[in-house]
């Protein structure tokens, strides 16, 4: 990866923008979404710091595990469903307090979606995607203020700084076989009163949907499951599929170039998306999602796994073991839902995973298991909470 000058350079940030393929320095890679790369198993392990964290089992923590955001000091989950019940663990599993303000009162919340916490306002943030809103309480589940605004944002979100959010439109409406929206998805909201303060325009040519429309025009396929929007060391790493270039937002709203996909995404019959999942400073871990679905089967959305090793300088079609389990058990690095692979907005966290209880003592009594994962899993009942592991950054 060369360095160029700052003209070229200015010359081939434009192109990337418009889908060019071009390596502008050494934090860009371009990736060839159509080649076949050499395979190659890592170990979790050698790439990441990782901590189990078993959650409390008793009559009023009982929890499916899903895991909604995890903070320097507690971990909030939540059930399957809509009981509404929201769970509050400290960082080792114990259990604080049950929250539940599911209702249709202006201080609740008729649809808990997604979360995070404002750790130094003291503040549980959540979005209410039937409520068309943003509810902030404080972390002992008392009502603080409601924020609604014109653009019905009630998709994935954050904290970009101390006073503002970072958002992501979800609704797209398809009329006629053909998919609306807004042409920018991101935005900035104000935590004050929920105004939206700055859009963030990804530059490209045509707007491009996922979905594959079914024979008849009648409906659309579901979506590949992965974020388009992922924390990241403070910053932001933002994607549009209709652009080429994946980038890394900054808190000064540029964005800087992190991955160039080749070829462009308009000049493909069958569509072949590129969503960035885990990035480290030594490895940058990708998928791929051709767009292919068969509605008979309710099947599609063909999918390899990528990585960029830095150390290497060279893209690998890999897969991961954790160590600490035998039997070559894949750990999924790409964000398929709220159990697999999800991300933080801990620093020190780069994602975490969700191991059954019952699974870990089926794999303990086959001695599958070593280290604390499996002091943790001869304790355990088949019926107790999940336990949570925790991948985070080497140190």
């Amino acid at each position: 990866m060369q360095r160029v000058s700052p003209l070229i350079f200015l010359i081939l940030f434009v192109l990337a923008g418009c889908g060019g393929n071009q390596q502008l320095n050494d934090d860009f890679i371009t990736v060839d979404v159509t080649k076949s790369y050499p395979k190659k198993e890592l170990i979790l392990q050698d790439i990441f710091d990782v901590e189990y964290v078993p959650l409390e089992t008793n009559d009023e923590f009982i929890t499916s595990g899903i895991i909604e955001a995890i903070g320097k000091d507690i971990i909030v989950s939540i059930n399957t469903g809509m009981g509404g019940d929201i769970f509050i663990f400290d960082r080792n599993g114990k259990g604080l307090r049950k929250i539940n303000r599911k209702g249709q009162g202006p201080e609740e919340y008729v649809d808990a979606s997604y979360f995070t916490i404002d750790e130094k306002n003291n503040e549980l943030v959540i979005t209410d995607s039937f409520g068309r809103s943003i509810i902030v309480y404080d972390l002992l589940g008392n009502f603080k203020r409601r924020l609604s605004n014109d653009r019905n944002i009630y998709g994935y979100f954050g904290q970009f700084d101390q006073d503002h959010f970072i958002c992501r439109y979800l609704s797209g409406d398809f009329v006629n076989g053909k998919y609306g929206g807004l042409r920018n998805e991101l935005f900035i909201m104000s935590k004050k009163d929920g105004s939206i303060t700055n859009e963030i325009a990804i530059p490209f040519d045509e707007k491009i949907w996922p979905q594959v429309i079914s024979p008849d025009g009648s409906r659309p396929s579901p979506s590949p499951r992965n974020l388009t929007l992922i924390p990241h060391k403070g910053n932001w790493i933002v994607t549009e599929i209709s652009s080429d270039t994946i980038y890394n937002l900054l808190s000064d709203y540029s964005l800087t170039p992190l991955i160039v996909r080749t070829p462009t995404i308009e000049s493909m019959d069958t569509k072949v998306f590129l969503y960035p999942s885990v990035i480290t400073d030594s490895h940058y871990f990708m998928q791929t999602a051709r767009r292919e679905y068969d509605f008979a089967t309710r099947t599609g959305w063909p999918r390899t796994d990528l990585v960029y090793d830095r150390r290497e300088n060279a893209i690998f079609e890999y897969v991961v073991y954790n160590d600490d389990l035998s039997g070559k058990t894949p750990v999924l690095m790409s964000y398929e839902n709220r159990r697999i692979a999800y991300p933080t907005q801990n620093d020190e966290i780069v994602f975490f995973h969700i191991y059954e209880a019952f699974d870990l003592i089926e794999a303990n009594n086959e001695g599958k298991l070593k280290g604390r994962l499996k002091e943790i899993a001869a304790n355990l009942e088949e019926e107790d909470n999940p336990v949570i592991m925790l991948v985070k950054h080497k140190k």
